[in-house]
């Protein structure tokens, strides 16, 4: 069976889902930002995770589109506390590297760079992708825990080079 190509199943899905996240959040625009974000992330699924494809790309999507939709809805509820208030360490950590990156975006490329290949793609599917730590460990077929260990290591040694 041949695999059919992002534009053929965009052309199947998105009316559906379109209509699945709209069902769920207040406004259209976010439906549509939110739409467009699945469909940002399974482009860049399909090319990073070219050894183990996607097996149900329907239920993919739509678990994606769940995932951010929940996404903003956290994001409402956090713009109404303090900036740079988190509970975890590592957030914290990265509003630093984000400041840094106005100022020095080639020594932050340079860092993530020098990551081991492991950690740096952890890294780049959930900070910079936006995937879940249970997304990335899905796609990728690895245990939640190496993930979560191999994002730590990344968060600790970008850490040390940038701060």
């Amino acid at each position: 069976m041949s695999k059919k190509s992002v534009a053929e199943i965009f052309s199947d899905t998105s009316e559906r889902l379109l209509k699945f996240i709209r069902s769920r959040v207040n406004s259209f625009e976010d439906a549509e930002d939110i739409l467009q974000d699945v469909y940002y992330k399974f482009i860049q699924a399909d090319n990073m995770v070219k050894l183990d494809p996607i097996e149900n790309t329907v239920a993919w999507l739509y678990k994606v589109a769940r995932n951010r939709i929940i996404d903003v809805r956290k994001k409402k509820k956090e713009e109404s506390l303090s900036e740079y208030y988190n509970e975890e360490d590592d957030e914290y950590v990265f509003e630093e590297i984000a400041d840094l990156y106005e100022e020095e975006p080639e020594e932050i490329h340079a860092a993530i760079a020098s990551l081991p290949k492991e950690q740096r793609e952890v890294f780049e599917m959930t900070e910079l992708l936006d995937f879940s730590v249970k997304e990335v460990s899905e796609l990728t077929n690895t245990p939640l825990n190496t993930v979560l260990s191999r994002k730590h290591y990344a968060v600790k040694s970008l850490r040390k080079k940038l701060l």
